[in-house]
């Protein structure tokens, strides 16, 4: 090993982060040919002698940073990603410098402290049950992998099975309904858990893709109904409220993917669409989205706790039995990072005003590019409620030159989609960072690519 110190490193690293969030206004959000090409200088054989660390960092900066994406600036409008709030990087850094293990008290109270008071802030703060238990996970598709496999012990528990210790072969049948609409991560949470991505009963949708409560299939109490607050597409809700309350007297399970738009829950405008959620049995989020915490960072809620530990405890003879379940009885990973740390920042940071001024924000900034679109031509194929817009223009192949020409002028980046049938492009304003100014600067490259594109 070479004779580093922290010290020097640290603040080698400092200097270059520094450098390269002060760059975010300029730089291109996607990178160019040139800097992607350049990532080649890293395939080389394994050395033979230590790089020196500041040696190693300067190469870092000056070969990976030309080549990522940035998201983390005020103009990247793609897959729903926020930008990290000052204080997460810090506070990740922070908690790096820790190296805690999160799996309970004993591996690290601060942590574990931390990630419990995070946990009770937002169920204050998304008006959940105050006895659910809550963990942390890698993201959406982890936590939903986790609250359904809460759903599953829950219900096949109240049959006298035990699907852990038995596993699937011989277990009574559960019955999955979705949305026709459903996000992939619920289907690869399902296969993952042996329930299956085709075994599901499709439930059609309205035309913004809400599911339709009057068309939900018999219900009984060996059924998980998967609901979304927040549309990949259109961000639209499903009525959760009222397959909530059918879904009680069945006895069947309700789980909430939220992993955006969980958080309307907050936003005063948006309480009537967001009724009755509460009612649900497990909701999922990000904090990497729409909280603008840094990757990676998801959030699994569970109303019945006992069910979720029963589905996720972990028992040795060397692990100490705390007074409460452990975080590493409650997510799926044993050993994993101090993720809570960054949820506890945020909010501290911005408080409950602060956070409905940030979701509020990105629904205005949403709403401009709304505007601006239909100005340049677009139709704009969603109702704009979220942060999300969808749009199309010209034919499938005009539309794909033009997102084409603007992530080539470095302007902006959002993403292609299938609406309904038909091509479009999704703009989901997410990040702390973007400004109206950011929003008419990404608009005037759009116009620009239709002009060169269509005239």
């Amino acid at each position: 090993m070479t004779d580093d110190t922290y010290g020097p490193l640290l603040a080698r690293a400092a200097l270059h982060a520094g450098t390269y969030i002060d760059g975010l206004p300029e730089q291109a959000v996607f990178p160019p040919r040139t800097a992607r090409d350049g990532l080649a200088a890293f395939d080389v054989p394994v050395p033979e002698q230590g790089l020196a660390g500041v040696a190693l960092l300067d190469q870092l900066h000056a070969i990976g940073s030309p080549a990522t994406v940035a998201n983390a600036g005020g103009r990247y409008f793609g897959f729903v990603i926020g930008g990290a709030l000052p204080v997460t990087v810090a506070a990740n850094w922070l908690a790096g410098a820790w190296d805690q293990c999160v799996s309970s008290d004993v591996n690290s109270p601060a942590a574990t402290k931390l990630e419990q008071i995070a946990g009770a802030w937002l169920k204050d703060l998304l008006h959940l049950p105050q006895n659910s238990a809550v963990g942390m996970t890698t993201g959406a598709t982890m936590a939903s992998f986790t609250a359904l496999a809460a759903a599953r012990n829950a219900l096949l528990n109240r049959l006298g099975y035990d699907v852990e210790a038995d596993g699937l072969f011989g277990a009574p049948q559960i019955k999955v309904v979705v949305s026709d609409e459903v996000h992939v991560t619920i289907e690869k949470a399902l296969a993952m858990l042996g329930l299956g991505k085709k075994r599901v009963i499709r439930v059609p949708v309205d035309s913004q893709g809400r599911m339709r409560a009057d068309n939900l299939p018999h219900l009984d109490d060996r059924t998980i109904v998967c609901t979304q607050c927040g549309n990949v597409n259109s961000g639209s809700i499903d009525p959760i409220g009222a397959i909530a309350e059918k879904a009680r007297k069945a006895g069947a399970w309700v789980h909430v993917d939220g992993a955006v738009g969980l958080w309307a829950r907050m936003v005063p405008d948006l309480q009537a669409a967001t009724a009755g959620l509460e009612l649900a049995d497990s909701w999922v989020t990000d904090g990497h989205k729409w909280l603008n915490t840094p990757y990676d960072n998801g959030i699994v809620i569970v109303r019945d706790a006992a069910a979720l530990n029963r589905a996720m405890a972990t028992m040795a003879p060397y692990l100490k039995v705390d007074a409460g379940a452990a975080p590493k009885d409650m997510v799926p990973e044993f050993s994993r990072r101090a993720r809570g740390v960054e949820v506890w920042a945020a909010i501290a940071n911005m408080g409950r005003q602060g956070m409905v001024e940030l979701f509020e924000r990105c629904r205005s900034h949403a709403r401009r590019f709304e505007a601006g679109l239909r100005d340049i031509g677009f139709d704009v194929l969603n109702e704009v409620t979220l942060n999300q817009v969808v749009a199309r223009i010209g034919t499938p192949e005009q539309l794909t030159a033009i997102r084409a020409h603007v992530e080539a002028s470095g302007e902006c980046w959002f993403g292609p989609t299938i609406w309904r049938g038909r091509d479009a492009i999704r703009i989901a304003v997410s990040s702390w960072r973007t400004t109206e100014a950011d929003v008419d600067r990404s608009l005037a490259a759009i116009r620009a690519a239709k002009g060169a594109i269509i005239g």
